[in-house]
């Protein structure tokens, strides 16, 4: 029997591929906060917050988001990882515990480099709860959908990347 998902666990999906192209390289790119909404089907950009200029731990950056269910939203996140020229991780603010978690990590290997982007979902509110709320027992079926939306954007993402090599 397959495992049910519930938000409150934290369920993720990733993707990744071998990039042609050093680590150093690629994170001249993933640390741009905009890259993603270059490609994104949602996000659409992010401006740095409380003087942050770049990634470091604690950087700030709010994110303008916008979906045909949901409509526009915004987000404010913090940068929880900046291990470079290896894992930038940062926490999307939700109520109760973080909305989202995204992920980069790159690691050298032949052929180049190999790309993992990686979300979380919950378990702090964000906007698949009201979904989940009026319809709990679809609450697998919901996130299911959704993870399968941010991969397709992670997937965009990674063919963006690999694009501007």
């Amino acid at each position: 029997m397959t495992e049910q998902l519930r938000l409150a666990d934290g369920p993720s999906t990733s993707v990744q591929r071998v990039i042609n192209a050093s680590p150093e390289t690629l994170w001249a790119l993933i640390t741009d906060i905009n890259l993603p909404a270059r490609y994104s089907t949602e996000f659409k950009g992010a401006e740095w917050l409380n003087g942050a200029t770049e990634a470091a731990v604690g950087a700030q950056f709010a994110g303008t988001n916008e979906h045909p269910v949901v409509g526009a939203w915004q987000t404010e996140s913090t940068i929880t990882m900046c291990d470079a020229p290896r894992c930038l991780e940062w926490t999307v603010k939700g109520g109760g515990g973080p909305a989202a978690v995204w992920k980069f990590t790159l690691e050298a290997t032949d052929g180049g480099t190999l790309v993992t982007q990686h979300c979380q979902i919950g378990p702090g509110r964000s906007g698949i709860n009201p979904a989940i709320e009026k319809m709990p027992e679809r609450e697998h079926d919901i996130i299911t959908y959704r993870l399968r939306e941010h991969a397709a954007n992670m997937e965009r993402n990674l063919d963006g990347l690999e694009s501007l090599i």
